[in-house]
């Protein structure tokens, strides 16, 4: 058998807002935890005979691919924030996800979160609120049809509690759900530990949304007035862990802020302040290094205007439910050492499902009704279409670009050979033949696309001009929308004095030679597109019987592919935010620091000598569509550079997005979250109410995970290469008897659901 070909299958997971559904999430996000971690052992040469080892290992064997699985950006509101934020730290640490089940099934328990100064003094306080128990759950006829009769006096008792409790006052504590949280940060960092679960130099992005109840002024540009005020409460809270091997990803603290935060449901918990956080962790004696610079980052505004610690934050799903946006954005800073299929992976506990309170399609909502959905319900639950259109959109550009670039090949293919001839097969290619047929290929290409050319290189410097304006505004430490244009001017302005965005056909190789020498030391983008239309070319070229002769040239692709990727990250450069503060209204200085720093100049030349070694390994087959897509890179980027509006797709590949949810998992039981979750019930605060409905709910979530993410894995094979349905069944029997096995004897309070799903699984 010829060497496998190896492939990265990178999940970026957007987890859903879900209140009690939380414990359900947790069951999934367990299992995306257990793939990443046989992922990784595999990737590392460790033995393994878990499922999903087992699953990478056949695939590798029945289609010759050898495929790894990363998670690397996550992104979560409300109760998939909590998510989100520990599977993040079990991902940068290498810390275990199991201790956090004993204390989701323990712990998120409506007696244990209820605030006790809002308990019921005593049980006549507030008696005549107990037929409003009975009457809520015998309306609804949950308890008597969903929880299992052993666990029906449990929930009427708590049920009965909460309802007597004071209203018109959160009936959960703040502080009882930061003990928690940070008690769940200590049992995972005692608990067992592996590696990191990302390659080095692969960074964790983790994103949690949050409210800002009162909001931050942000300034506006108009052309009148020139400038505006408008109130701003969307806030995300941003981790990275840099990409570095037992590098530090966040203080618990602040972890434990940001979940606090981003899960504080209007109505039943109180707003999460930093006044709250200090005071608990007092209480508590633990001390939170870097307490300063972490609000300084995730409160910049407050921060900057003193008022960080009176911030007033609520749950990130009131504005931002489905947080796709910032997912998307980090796609800026993603390395590649090999083809990627990315996926977007959302975490959706109940599709369809919406509160109560609506009534039926027949009934006109009363005065409420409408208030209440007005400020809660509807800006949480509003659909996602605008973010997978923007991920559509992506796609489809990259789609036609590559449908262009096979179009136009056979044109560009002759050009080329037109302009080289026969020498082109015949000499060796040297580092320095390469440059000089690259620079030739270039002036020809300019050539032929006339008065094009101009617009194509204004397009080339603007997006040199935008990547390093973001990467200032990044690195600074004012965040802001108008600082990010002051930033852009002057960078702009500085090229433009200097001659840098200079073209015409009467100037000699279609530039200024300032307009060159900008480009020759900024121009980034064009570097990284070159070298990804490289690797997309000997993906087409790379068949079984190849694939052994392309492997230097694929290592020399992506080795070079790395170094110039490393230079748009913001860690690259975090040492210059004095250099950023100090700037002045001329960003010339700050323009050649950076050109120093990258020195793509060098870059290019080892760049080229690593592709004279990988061409050279070639045979002349395999050489000349490889050395004419290098040399025809001009011709195409000319085409297509419009198409990709400037800076180019940063994994130029389509993304593709998939969905877990109750209603895709069907390898079991069909009928979604109605049939399979009790947490949905009482308005999805169900799972509080019964040990039961999380024993539930958190087993479902590991089945219907194991389910999707079974389904996801082997759809990054070529069709050519699925395996048989019969197969994946028998793959998904083994997964869901695997979980039955290793939970059973943690579950005690569902022993019913284990026999019924033993005989549904067969």
């Amino acid at each position: 058998m010829s060497e496998a070909r190896d492939k990265e299958l990178r999940l970026a997971l957007v987890c859903y807002g879900g209140i009690s559904l939380a414990v359900y999430m947790h069951g999934i996000t367990k299992e995306v935890w257990r793939l990443a971690r046989a992922s990784c052992a595999a990737r590392e040469g460790e033995d393994g005979n878990g499922v999903y080892r087992q699953l990478l290992d056949e695939i590798r064997q029945a289609s010759n691919i050898n495929l790894r699985v990363l998670v690397d950006i996550l992104s979560g509101a409300s109760a998939g924030g909590i998510n989100a934020v520990f599977l993040a730290q079990a991902i940068a640490t290498g810390q275990s996800l199991d201790p956090l089940t004993d204390l989701w099934i323990e712990q998120a328990d409506v007696e244990a979160l209820l605030e006790p100064r809002q308990a019921p003094a005593h049980r006549f306080a507030k008696i005549w609120a107990t037929p409003i128990a009975w009457i809520v759950a015998n309306r609804s006829k949950t308890i008597d049809e969903t929880v299992d009769p052993v666990a029906r006096e449990e929930v009427r008792l708590k049920l009965e509690h909460f309802v007597r409790s004071r209203w018109f006052e959160p009936p959960f504590g703040g502080k009882r759900l930061l003990g928690m949280l940070l008690d769940a940060f200590d049992a995972m960092a005692k608990g067992p530990r592996y590696r990191r679960l990302l390659p080095e130099g692969q960074p964790l992005d983790l994103f949690v949304t949050v409210t800002d109840f009162r909001g931050h002024p942000e300034e506006l540009r108009l052309n009148s007035p020139q400038h505006v005020i408008e109130t701003e409460h969307r806030l995300v809270f941003h981790f990275n862990d840099h990409g570095g091997e037992g590098a530090a990803f966040a203080h618990p603290a602040g972890l434990a802020f940001a979940a606090r935060a981003t899960s504080s449901f209007p109505g039943a918990f109180p707003p999460a302040t930093v006044e709250e956080l200090d005071s608990f962790l007092a209480e508590r004696g633990t001390a939170w290094p870097g307490r300063d610079e972490f609000l300084e980052s995730v409160l910049p505004q407050q921060w900057s205007d003193n008022r960080a610690e009176n911030a007033v934050l609520i749950d990130g799903s009131v504005l931002a439910n489905a947080p796709f946006r910032p997912a998307i954005d980090a796609l800026r800073e993603r390395p590649a050492r090999r083809q990627v299929d990315r996926r977007f992976v959302f975490v959706d506990p109940a599709p369809g499902m919406r509160f109560e309170f609506y009534g039926t399609p027949q009934e006109k909502p009363g005065f409420f009704q409408t208030i209440i959905g007005a400020l809660s319900e509807l800006p949480r639950e509003q659909p996602i279409r605008d973010n997978l259109e923007a991920i559509s959109a992506r796609s489809d550009r990259i789609e036609r670009m590559l449908g262009i670039v096979a179009e136009i090949r056979a044109e560009v293919e002759t050009q080329v050979e037109a302009l080289f001839g026969y020498t082109l097969w015949l000499d060796y290619p040297t580092p320095k033949r390469l440059s000089s047929w690259r620079r030739r290929a270039q002036v020809a290409a300019a050539a032929k696309a006339g008065y094009g050319h101009t617009a194509y290189g204004l397009l080339k410097v603007d997006g040199a001009i935008d990547r390093i304006a973001r990467l200032l505004y990044t690195i600074g430490d004012r965040h802001a929308p108008e600082r990010l244009r002051e930033i852009r001017e002057a960078v702009a302005h500085a090229v433009q004095s200097r001659g840098g965005d200079r073209f015409g056909a009467t100037l000699s190789n279609g530039a200024s030679p300032q307009t060159l020498d900008f480009l020759r030391t900024h121009d980034l983008g064009f570097r990284i597109r070159r070298l990804r239309l490289l690797a997309r070319r000997l993906t087409e070229i790379d068949l079984p019987s190849s694939h052994a002769e392309l492997l230097p040239m694929r290592e020399a692709i992506y080795e070079s592919l790395a170094a110039y990727l490393e230079l748009k990250r913001t860690d690259t450069f975090a040492d210059l935010r004095g250099a950023v503060r100090d700037m002045t209204d001329d960003a010339g200085p700050i323009l050649d620091l950076l050109a120093e720093r990258m020195q793509l100049r060098a870059l290019d030349q080892a760049t080229d000598a690593r592709l004279s070694d990988g061409f050279s390994a070639l045979s002349k087959e395999l050489r000349r569509p490889m050395l004419l897509a290098h040399l025809g890179f001009p011709f195409f980027d000319i085409a297509t550079l419009p198409l990709l509006q400037g800076e180019g797709m940063d994994e130029f590949d389509p993304i593709r997005v998939d969905r877990i949810s109750p209603d895709d998992a069907t390898a079991i039981r069909k009928g979604g979250a109605e049939a399979t979750l009790k947490g949905i019930q009482f308005n999805s605060f169900g799972a509080f109410f019964s040990r039961a409905y999380r024993e539930n709910d958190y087993l479902w979530g590991r089945l219907h995970g194991a389910d999707r993410l079974i389904d996801i894995v082997l759809s990054a094979l070529p069709f050519d290469d699925r395996l048989p349905e019969d197969r994946v069944a028998a793959i998904k029997r083994h997964a869901f008897h695997a979980i039955l096995d290793e939970e059973e004897n943690r579950l005690h309070a569902i022993p019913g659901l284990f026999a019924d799903l033993r005989e549904e699984i067969g």
